[in-house]
């Protein structure tokens, strides 16, 4: 079982800047992508990024593309999310999780989430 806790999130104005963690435990070695997804009230999630565990590889939805960057750091343990020139489109809460298959900007491609980190973005 692979546990994940994100942090990093907070309340910033449009154009600022936040970095989410994820530090993962547990039995990992199965995992084989890493990703960010977010969700805001009323909406339904969102795929953010994905990063490849074996290949490195990421991918971004279009709509973060150019503002985000995701990262791993595999000596601590712990994924990243670089966020860039906030908007305010990009409130919600973000989760990290982790698939042992496919690797797509997909939920369902991932079977361990962690509790979320809330970005809040205000003018």
């Amino acid at each position: 079982q692979v546990q994940l806790v994100e942090s990093g999130g907070g309340s910033v104005q449009t154009g600022g800047t936040l970095r989410l963690s994820c530090v993962v435990s547990g039995n990992s070695y199965r995992t084989t992508c890493m990703g960010w997804f977010r969700q805001a009230p009323g909406k339904e999630r969102e795929g953010v990024a994905i990063l490849s565990t074996f290949t490195g590889s990421t991918t971004y939805a279009d709509s973060v593309k150019g503002r985000f960057t995701i990262s791993q750091d595999n000596a601590k343990k712990t994924l990243y999310l670089q966020i860039n020139s906030l908007k305010l489109e990009d409130t919600a809460m973000y989760y990290c999780a982790a698939g042992q298959y496919y690797c797509r900007l997909r939920g369902t491609d991932f079977s361990n989430w962690g509790q979320g980190t809330q970005v809040t973005v205000s003018e």
